[in-house]
């Protein structure tokens, strides 16, 4: 078991059993360890406690985050807003494939893949001539099935394995690294032109901040078109880095995730420990 499936354990737990406010010690046994290594363990990784990180879990925060989410969302463009105690900025340059990139299937082309760890587990990292392609996360014995999953989305193109690739482009982009940094990361991705605006829309979010499927379909201006948002965040195949994860439902509950609802409560509440937040909005063709 890896640091994060640890942690993921016990972000369900507190989820399932957070009315009854269980103490360090029924944490730390939860998952067999010490109180002192749980705690060294949990806020290494959360950069707050776990009494703090509770809180993260609640539905009031979550509404909390929601609302403050909406003046954020929409004033995105035009301020440029970023926190002074943003640590680093993920500016994303987002490409949609054209038609004959998409029917040729990656033919020609030498894509780059790895496994590496991450905050929130193992990931399969992929790199096109033109950028990112693909970020998913891969749970135990499950790396030939993520390597399938993107051998069909460029079944003609050579898939050469780096797992040294996919660990630095990790670092770069989850690594909490100390002064202000800008890390520009180039994606490329298939999709209709609806759904690549929905991305492109999603890109838009600040770290830390959470909005509603339909105020994204209102920032995108179509309102009516709330469900067919949510269809385009579930095909979205750059996990994290196009943050379909920071959309919840207009109730605040944090709904489905592709790759998990605990790793989607880790996400937020990581984003929303005081060493993640925020980053200023991303860059857009």
């Amino acid at each position: 078991m890896n640091d994060y499936e640890r942690i993921a354990r016990v972000i369900q737990y507190l989820d399932e059993h957070h009315a009854d406010q269980p103490d360090l010690a029924t944490l730390a046994q939860h998952i067999g360890l010490s109180q002192h290594h749980f705690h060294r363990l949990f806020s290494s990784w959360a950069g707050i406690t776990p009494k703090d990180f509770l809180q993260c879990l609640t539905m009031a925060h979550a509404k909390e985050l929601l609302q403050n989410g909406k003046s954020v969302l929409d004033s995105a463009l035009e301020t440029g807003l970023s926190s002074p105690s943003r640590l680093h900025d993920l500016c994303v340059t987002l490409e949609a494939a054209s038609p004959g990139e998409i029917k040729s299937g990656g033919e020609r082309w030498t894509i780059v893949a790895g496994f590496s760890d991450s905050p929130f587990g193992r990931c399969l990292m992929a790199e096109s001539p033109r950028g990112v392609c693909h970020i998913s996360f891969v749970e135990s014995g499950k790396e030939i099935v993520s390597l399938n999953e993107l051998k069909s989305q460029w079944p003609r193109a050579q898939l050469k394995r780096n797992d040294a690739f996919a660990e630095k482009l990790s670092d770069q982009i989850f690594k909490r690294q100390a002064g202000k940094q800008s890390i520009r990361l180039r994606a490329l991705v298939q999709g209709t032109p609806f759904q690549v605006k929905v991305w492109r829309a999603l890109l838009q979010i600040r770290s830390g901040t959470l909005v509603s499927y339909g105020e994204l379909a209102k920032f995108i201006k179509q309102p009516s078109a709330a469900r067919g948002v949510g269809s385009a965040i579930g095909q979205n195949a750059i996990a994290y880095v196009i943050p379909c994860h920071r959309v919840i439902r207009e109730t605040g509950v944090m709904g489905d995730y592709r790759w998990g609802s605990v790793r989607k409560r880790a996400m937020v509440a990581w984003e929303n420990s005081p060493t993640a937040r925020p980053e200023r909005p991303a860059e857009n063709l």
